[in-house]
């Protein structure tokens, strides 16, 4: 059965930073994109980060320049480093993967979710 990782996160005043890690395990035939979601209260979860595998990226505008995302394929993990973390930034951060169990066709796994939270 495959399943998403997450460690990581916590609380962290404004300004500061925190990484999140998220390792697929499990058995699997290969993974296409990974990346990062977040939830805060009352909205509806975004996009954050995705890496493909091929290596491209793409960060939603409200992380861009603080917010780094990086990929280890031998170890089918994906890690977002937040640096200059603002209280809007506070959220259930969620791993997301597109991952083929059988070699035949991609789906969706989740992670459990980590909170994160900035105080101002």
């Amino acid at each position: 059965q495959v399943r998403l990782v997450e460690s990581g996160g916590g609380l962290v005043q404004a300004g500061g930073a925190l990484s999140l890690s998220c390792a697929a395990s499990g058995s699997f035939f290969n993974i296409n994109a990974m990346g990062w979601y977040r939830q805060a209260p009352g909205k509806q979860r975004e996009s954050v980060a995705v890496t493909k595998s091929g290596g491209s990226t793409n960060y939603a505008d409200s992380v861009k320049g603080r917010f780094t995302i990086s990929r280890d394929n031998a170890k089918n993990t994906v890690y977002l480093q937040m640096n200059s973390l603002k209280p809007e930034d506070t959220a259930v951060y969620y791993c997301h993967a597109e991952i083929s169990p059988y070699g035949m066709g991609y789906y969706d796994y989740w992670g459990q979710g980590t909170q994160v939270t900035v105080s101002s």
